[in-house]
């Protein structure tokens, strides 16, 4: 099988490449010129470059693409995209733009005729499902999302890839499926590196006092639901994927420190109106300065979400299982930090 991953030098497409090559796939990794390919060493690796950002250069390079191979790839798994940006326009042109910019040079090369894969997000649903269950009979605070649910993104990230999923629905000749990933870790991540570093300084914090659920995944896992989607998945379904426990706010930080053998950690636990000012602020000076802040409005509504749990029976039923609860992953996520030297 020939497979084209976009996003291919970045945490989860590396990953993928990497599965793909084990699967004795003959890969084609997508990146732009300034992409670094440290976890793209295997020679066996084909690369293409695609700047999805220019719909006429794009063009060019799926024709020059298509004069040697006019069969084009058997399947795309698009896992390229933006999770940072200085405001909602940086969002939709990478995340629907993009995409759009992507599938119309495909199809205009004829080179779309495999299934698609589009990497989306649990932040699509938003903030719902927020209040507790009346009942609590399956032992949780809050009753998990599912895919009958209708999404009402509250950040710019969540409506950028929201917007991206309803354009592939207007496309009815396309094979596509969606994957909706929660909280994804791993070795090459750098978000929730922070929290490692943090507590490697013996601080540890938290954001609001009212009970919180939330979900991971590993990107091993996430992995291997994106291969079990590639085969079985139903054409034109959105999928939750996580490693389906559910944990609370201090779970996460308790294995950190027991893999890193840290002691004497000051837990701070801030009320949501004290981040709700710093993200204002923060906010207003990326505008004026033009500069990308990691506290803004979009981070304040994922860090005051209390719920994060998500039904993944769908994707279980195609017979994914994931390997890797928190546990395990962490402690192979920290000897991966320790090993290549990032604590």
């Amino acid at each position: 099988m020939r497979i084209l991953v976009t996003g291919a030098s970045g945490f989860i497409g590396s990953f993928i490449v990497e599965q793909a090559l084990e699967r004795d796939f003959e890969v084609w990794a997508a990146l732009r010129p300034t992409s670094s390919r440290k976890y793209l060493q295997d020679k066996r690796i084909h690369f293409i470059e695609l700047d999805l950002s220019n719909p006429a250069e794009l063009q060019r390079q799926l024709t020059d693409f298509a004069s040697s191979f006019p069969q084009g790839w058997d399947a795309i798994i698009h896992a390229a995209g933006a999770t940072k940006g200085k405001n909602e326009k940086d969002f939709f042109e990478t995340n629907l733009c993009g995409t759009r910019n992507l599938i119309e040079g495909l199809k205009a090369c004829s080179l779309l005729s495999g299934r698609f894969i589009y990497l989306s997000s649990l932040s699509v649903l938003g903030n719902i499902r927020q209040e507790p269950q009346g009942d609590n009979s399956d032992g949780h605070i809050y009753a998990p999302v599912s895919d009958t649910d209708e999404a009402q993104p509250n950040t710019a990230y969540g409506r950028s890839k929201w917007a991206a999923e309803n354009y592939l629905r207007t496309l009815q000749d396309l094979d596509f499926v969606i994957l909706r990933p929660t909280g994804v870790y791993g070795p090459r991540e750098k978000d929730y590196f922070l929290m490692a570093k943090s507590i490697k300084n013996h601080i540890d914090f938290a954001v609001g006092y009212k009970p919180q659920e939330i979900t991971f995944v590993y990107v091993k896992d996430l992995v291997s639901a994106i291969f079990i989607a590639l085969e079985r998945g139903k054409r034109a379904h959105a999928y939750f994927v996580s490693d389906g426990n559910t944990y609370n706010s201090q779970d996460f930080s308790l294995l950190l420190q027991k893999e890193m053998g840290i002691r004497n950690v000051l837990h701070i636990t801030a009320p949501l109106f004290l981040l709700r000012a710093i993200c204002f602020v923060s906010t207003l000076l990326s505008k004026i300065t033009g500069s990308m802040n990691a506290l803004n409005n979009d981070k304040y509504n994922i860090l005051k979400q209390r719920n994060w749990r998500c039904d993944i029976t769908p994707i279980e039923e195609l017979g994914y299982k994931a390997q890797y609860d928190l546990g395990k992953g962490v402690k192979e996520t920290i000897a991966w930090y320790k090993k290549e030297k990032w604590i």
